[in-house]
């Protein structure tokens, strides 16, 4: 980690080099959830509840999810780009280096601008947090932090996994897109909203569930779920992460050199 630290301090100093550019783009992606947070207000203005859940359980479910998708463009996004590294050839260079490549990769970029977006993020957060009626104790607000923690998590197994289909096929899929920006855009709503096989998929196969609609329900008490077992649910999210390293490990070792 300690190599990863450093890899990051050397993109934050290059990145500060151009402080008005940084300014401008971290106020960009300030705003780029906005618009999200503000459809769904306007949602909320029209209809009222959308299936038993408030606008402002809505929004501790949109601040945690995206603040998640958040932490791991700014210090993930490596594996997100990863494709270009496999046409260049220049994952041959991480290869004869004697560390991790996971490590490297993970080094490989970061964009620190997305700070922008978690900051407003962070903000519907405490706000939707001080309008709903809870009874706020440690094991919550420590369950509050693990949804976040273990979303980013999975997002990060995701855009390993995106990453590992690069050693077959050269080019990354989009339909990896489908369970990163697609995972974003469904899990910013209670799945309980969905239809029982999407329901499905993202509780027992990518567990978004596990780590936002499950233990909301537990913060906010509804439908029974008030048991302390689903403050450790958010977990399942770092047990995600192991197959998705094992699925980049097996591609590692079928990688074929461009011989450049």
């Amino acid at each position: 980690m300690k190599l990863y630290f450093k890899y990051m301090m050397l993109f934050l100093k290059g990145q500060m080099q151009y402080r008005t550019s940084f300014l401008l783009l971290t106020l960009g992606q300030c705003l780029t959830p906005f618009t999200t947070f503000a459809g769904l207000y306007f949602m909320f203005d029209r209809f009222g509840m959308v299936k038993g859940w408030s606008f402002y359980e809505v929004a501790l479910c949109f601040a945690v999810t995206n603040m998640a998708f958040s932490i791991t463009e700014c210090f993930g996004r490596g594996f997100d780009t990863f494709a270009s590294l496999v046409v260049s050839g220049d994952f041959d260079r991480l290869l004869v280096r004697p560390r991790s490549t996971v490590v490297q990769v993970f080094g490989s970029k970061f964009e620190f601008a997305r700070i922008g977006r978690l900051f407003l993020c962070g903000i519907v957060l405490v706000w939707s947090c001080l309008h709903i009626s809870v009874d706020w104790s440690l094991l919550k607000i420590l369950t509050l932090g693990l949804m976040i923690a273990s979303g980013a998590v999975i997002f990060t197994g995701i855009f390993i996994l995106a990453a590992s289909i690069s050693f077959w096929t050269v080019q990354g899929l989009e339909i990896a897109n489908i369970f990163t920006d697609g995972g974003r855009e469904m899990n910013q709503y209670p799945l309980n909203i969905y239809h029982t096989w999407a329901r499905r998929i993202f509780t027992f196969i990518i567990p978004f569930g596990c780590v936002n609609y499950l233990p909301l329900n537990y913060i906010l008490g509804r439908d029974g779920m008030d048991s302390p077992l689903y403050a450790l649910l958010p977990l399942s999210g770092i047990l995600f992460l192991i197959p998705c390293l094992l699925v980049w490990h097996i591609g590692v070792r079928h990688y074929r050199s461009t011989g450049s």
